[in-house]
Formats: structure tokens, C-alpha cells, sequence
């Protein structure tokens, strides 16, 4: 088995190709760019290892080919649709199902392991968990290209797949890169609801949804709130426009297939869960890292973007929270749901309130 690529599509990857690990790319000089705007928000692990992010045997140094295979999670349903349904939550295609970096990496660890019994090659493996650039990887291993949303794209399978990279000391026959296919189409910079794009191929991640909804730990800032919609966990716009989804085919593998429960949940529902519920509804799921107070934060924003008034008494209950991010989250809901029941409650819940910035948010509501 001189060769991993077969062993990886017979292993169930829906994409297997190689690259070198050891040349020169322009990748870390755009990442120290990203970096040195403050892009990257309060991700500081990217300040941290930016030296072993910018190249791949600044890590490992012994790496010299890299192993990049992917696997398919196209949804059943465009995901734009979702956002018209204001009352129920819209979670990002990636997190309905089974956390993929445990289908990914289980499979992965079985095929570097065979690899490097039958060949006698060390290896190391990476899904999205270590500072390793796996688009960048992808791209001139021609799984895909980084389209002008810093997102990778791929002819075959358009927006949806998962990355995961086998690094080895063996010199592997590297595939063509992928070329840039995106010409003067710019529709994923266009639909971006908060200009998360200062321009193509540059992401200021302190205005995405992705950012905000997940990474972003305190109150989502007020400019971002209404533009947020009913998304609650991440944000697929800029992915589900892109024209080369007419070649994307649904996930075929089961635990990459969405949870009935987990495509259109209402709102009301899950605003309602404490912290042993909502561990054993996300359970083996990727939305169970952000932890609950930050998930329900969300949910408020998308009741106070829903227009429902059913939803009022919902927000109200949530003023008395114990987490403060929620209970600010809960009177800026209840403020564009309710006016007069807001204005009712003010005064005497602004004076009772022991959080600064709780307060801050009954003032500027």
C-alpha cells in the first residue's frame, strides 16, 4: 500500500488527493494578513500558533506529502429556505447530525494506521483540530478552490464538504492543484446579511454569523442582531448561493444525514432548555461546544427577529436567568416584541440589576 488514496475512498471518503507538504505557499502570508487586521476577533489561538499555522512543516518538519480526503454533507433542501420560517430555529447544515470531526477522524486514524503498518511511513492526522490550513491543503491537493469567501468550493460537490488532512514522511506523486473558477460572480459576497467581506477572498470574521453565534462568547452586538435572523448556529448563506451547488449531491453517508429534530426546531422550545437539556439534545453534536448560556443567547436574538408575539411571555421568562449574556439577550427580545410590556418592566428591572452590562442593555433598549 504505497499509495493511501484508494484505502481512503475505500474507507468511505468521497474525496482523496494529494499534495506536497514541503514547499513554499502563499497561504501563511495571507493568514499573518488576517492576523495582523484583527480579523480573527477574539480567536486568539490564531495569534498563538500563527507560526505553526503558516506552513505545514512548521508543525511536523519531517512532513513531506499531504494526504487530503473529504467527505460529502449536502443538505436535502436549499438552506435559504429556512430562513423564511422566522419562528423556527435555522442551525447551519454542518451541526444538524452527528459532530463530523468523530466520523471523520475515526475513519481517518483506521487509514493512517494501515498506511503506516504497511509502508513503515510515520504519519500524523488532522480534522480542523490542530493549526493546520486544511483549504489552502485542499486547494493544491485540487480537491477544490477557495472561492471568494475564503470557503472551499469543488466542481463535483460544490460547498459541502468536510476537510481532513494525513500528513506523512513519504514522498506521495502529488495530484494538479485546483484552479480559481469563481470568474466575476460574486453572489456569496453580495448575500452576506452583515458585509462579513471587506473584499474578495477576505473574511472579517468579527462580522460573520459564524463568528458571532459560535466563537463570540459575551452580547452580540447590536448592529449584527436584527441582520441575524433565525439563525441561531452558524450561517450558510454564502455557501448556499453558490452556483456550483448544482453539481452538489445530498450526504449519503447516515451520520452525516440531518436530524429530523434538528432541521426547523422551534424557537420556543429550545429558548426553554436548562443545561441538563440541552446537553442531552446536542449530545454528540457540534452545537453542544458553544455550551448552553451562549445557545440560548442566540435563540433570543432570533425570537426578537420573529415578529411573534406568542413568543413575549417566553423572553420575559428568560429576564431571570441566571446566565447575564441571556438575560440580555432576553430584554432586547422582549423589547422588539413587546414595547409597552418592555417599557412596563424598565425602570424597576434596570434598577434591580447586579450585571453591568445587563443594565447597559435595559438602557439602550
Amino acid at each position: 500500500m504505497s499509495d493511501p488514496r484508494q484505502l481512503a475512498l475505500d474507507l468511505g471518503f468521497d474525496v482523496a488527493r494529494v499534495c506536497r507538504a514541503d514547499e513554499a505557499w502563499a497561504a501563511g502570508e495571507r493568514l499573518e494578513e488576517f492576523v495582523a487586521s484583527g480579523h480573527h476577533g477574539t480567536m486568539a489561538w490564531f495569534e498563538e500558533t500563527l507560526e505553526r499555522r503558516k506552513a505545514p512543516t512548521a508543525m511536523w518538519p519531517e512532513a513531506k506529502s499531504a494526504l487530503v480526503v473529504a467527505m460529502n454533507y449536502g443538505p436535502e433542501t436549499d438552506p435559504l429556505e429556512d430562513l423564511k420560517a422566522k419562528t423556527c430555529a435555522n442551525i447551519s447544515v454542518y451541526a444538524r447530525h452527528r459532530d463530523y470531526h468523530d466520523v471523520m477522524k475515526k475513519r481517518l486514524k483506521a487509514l493512517a494506521r494501515t498506511y503506516a503498518e504497511t509502508t513503515g511511513h510515520q504519519v500524523k492526522v488532522f480534522v480542523d483540530t490542530a493549526p493546520l490550513m486544511e483549504k489552502p491543503l485542499a486547494a493544491k491537493a485540487g480537491v477544490g478552490w477557495q472561492g471568494k469567501h475564503t470557503n472551499l468550493v469543488s466542481r463535483e460537490w460544490g460547498s459541502w464538504l468536510f476537510l481532513g488532512v494525513m500528513l506523512t514522511d513519504a514522498e506521495l506523486q502529488p495530484d494538479a492543484p485546483e484552479t480559481d473558477h469563481c470568474g466575476s460572480c460574486r453572489a456569496c459576497l453580495d448575500i452576506c446579511p452583515t458585509d462579513a467581506f471587506p473584499a474578495p477572498y477576505r473574511l472579517d470574521a468579527r462580522r460573520c454569523i459564524s463568528y458571532l453565534t459560535i466563537e463570540h462568547a459575551g452580547p452580540i452586538p447590536t448592529e449584527f442582531r436584527a441582520a441575524m435572523g433565525n439563525r441561531i448556529y452558524g450561517c450558510d448563506d454564502c455557501l448556499a448561493v453558490c452556483p456550483w451547488n448544482k453539481f452538489a449531491a445530498t450526504a449519503s453517508e447516515a451520520q452525516l444525514v440531518a436530524r429530523e429534530d434538528l432541521k426547523s426546531p422551534a424557537l420556543g422550545d429550545l429558548v426553554e432548555l436548562d443545561d441538563p437539556a440541552f446537553r442531552e439534545l446536542f449530545s454528540g453534536s457540534p452545537i453542544k461546544r458553544i455550551k448552553r448560556d451562549r445557545f440560548v443567547r442566540n435563540v433570543l436574538i432570533a425570537i426578537g427577529n420573529s415578529g411573534d408575539a406568542s413568543l413575549v411571555s417566553k423572553a420575559e421568562a428568560r429576564l431571570d436567568d441566571d446566565a447575564p449574556v441571556v438575560r440580555g439577550a432576553a430584554i432586547w427580545a422582549l423589547s422588539r416584541l413587546d414595547p409597552a410590556r418592555f417599557a412596563a418592566l424598565k425602570a424597576r428591572r434596570e434598577a434591580a440589576e447586579t450585571d453591568g452590562e445587563v443594565r447597559a442593555e435595559w438602557a439602550a433598549s
